[in-house]
């Protein structure tokens, strides 16, 4: 027997709700679809076969008007099968049928039916029981969708707290490492003063010492007992004397040399730390990328060479120790996504009213559905204990603050290029003292 074709209810009203009637008597079919056909829009299926397959299609029914004493497959069978599909589980089921025992009754509410109604039936009966139904169905609906945002805000937010917290968190390390940068470097600069104050003065005395050892052999030549000068020419001789006046004057250049460049690590973690520089001042981008890579230069030395293309900059507004942090996180990365060797590239220019600094390098590059992705916090293709995901946002977040861009192109097998756009002239304090 096949499925009774849909019946069309008003035009005007396509929005109202769809009724199912389920029912293997055509004449049964044919009285409920009249009594419902001016409320409702109404479908019609003979068998429970029929039944299930009409409220697996969307639409689906709204409710389901459902006979027990049908062949093949009873109502109660049917109720059962609607129930364990999870996308027919929540469909309102009344049974109308002929059988009116309590037992019969009982049963079909235990089945899930919220509603029982007998033959022979009365229509306004059919109609009310129908409509509030319905009724009830649109206020689970709503109250269901209201939970589900409801839910969906509270993870919202929650994600968001989560979020800033995690934020905070970088930020106090970050913090935390510039507090240290700047302590080391302070306690450093005396004793690294005083230790070449007095490499100079030791490199003076060293020459005098060598000048008057000098003096002493053209005096001795000149005695006369030729036996002193040749008893005191073999003792510089055997203390191989040539070889201590050069290496020591060697090994104090040396010395020198290695000072200076220790000053130069403690003034750039200096600049790169500036503890508590919230101000927003014009600084060299040019320093800020050497005091940098001089503080990260172990990260990298052992993984590529660092090219740098340095265009002509001028000096930008900026909060200078939160560009640093940019630098320092895009020229880590650079170098950990290097799996054995391979370049860095720093290219810098000056374009139009703002500068870019590019930072390539050659590594194993970024796959194309995780391209887009870098930028989300807690995003990280890293292992478990080797990256917190909160580097690159919080790059972004930096380079967004200065109205500037932070934007990334990738190619796998050939490496990454992270391209900063910053306007030479942003928020200044006095600009910003304008718009409080």
């Amino acid at each position: 027997m096949s499925e009774l074709p849909d019946h069309a209810s008003n035009k005007s009203d396509a929005a109202r709700a769809t009724i199912l009637i389920v029912d293997d008597q055509p004449e049964n079919l044919e009285i409920l679809s009249g009594v419902l056909k001016p409320h409702f829009q109404v479908r019609a299926a003979r068998s429970g076969a029929q039944a299930l397959r009409a409220a697996g299609t969307e639409p689906r029914p709204d409710l389901i008007l459902l006979d027990i004493m049908m062949p093949e497959m009873d109502g109660f069978a049917v109720l059962a099968r609607l129930r364990e599909n999870p996308s027919t589980c929540h469909i309102p089921v009344i049974f109308v049928t002929a059988l009116d025992a309590p037992k019969d009754e009982q049963h079909g509410f235990d089945m899930g039916a919220v509603d029982y109604i007998t033959k022979p039936f009365r229509p306004a009966v059919v109609v009310a029981r129908v409509r509030t139904h319905l009724e009830l169905k649109q206020a689970r609906d709503c109250l269901a969708r209201q939970n589900a945002e409801l839910e969906e805000r509270i993870q919202e937010r929650t994600q968001a707290l989560e979020q800033s917290q995690r934020q905070a968190i970088q930020a106090e390390k970050m913090a935390a490492i510039g507090l240290l940068a700047a302590g080391v470097a302070h306690e450093l600069n005396n004793p690294i003063g005083f230790v070449g104050s007095n490499v100079t003065v030791l490199s003076d005395y060293v020459n005098d010492f060598l000048s008057l050892v000098e003096t002493a052999r053209e005096c001795l030549k000149g005695v006369a007992d030729p036996a002193l000068a040749a008893g005191y020419e073999r003792e510089l001789a055997e203390k191989d004397f040539a070889y201590l006046a050069q290496d020591s004057r060697e090994l104090l250049a040396q010395t020198k040399d290695g000072l200076e460049r220790m000053g130069r690590i403690v003034l750039n973690l200096k600049d790169f730390a500036r503890t508590g520089d919230e101000i927003w001042q014009m600084a060299d981008l040019h320093q800020g990328l050497e005091s940098t890579l001089n503080v990260v230069w172990n990260e990298i030395k052992y993984k590529a060479e660092v090219v740098k293309n340095y265009g002509t900059l001028p000096e930008v507004s900026c909060i200078p120790s939160e560009i640093n942090q940019v630098f320092m996180n895009l020229l880590v990365n650079a170098a950990q996504a290097i799996e054995a060797h391979g370049q860095i590239t720093i290219n810098t220019e000056q374009v139009g009213d703002t500068v870019q600094i590019e930072i390539r390098d050659t590594g194993k590059g970024i796959p194309p559905e995780n391209l887009s992705r870098v930028f989300e916090p807690f995003f990280t293709t890293k292992p478990v204990g080797k990256g917190t995901g909160l580097g690159l946002s919080l790059s972004h977040g930096i380079i967004r603050k200065h109205h500037g861009t932070l934007d990334v192109e990738s190619t796998v097998g050939e490496g990454t290029s992270f391209r900063i756009t910053l306007p030479i002239t942003g928020e200044t304090p006095t600009s910003r003292d304008n718009n409080r």
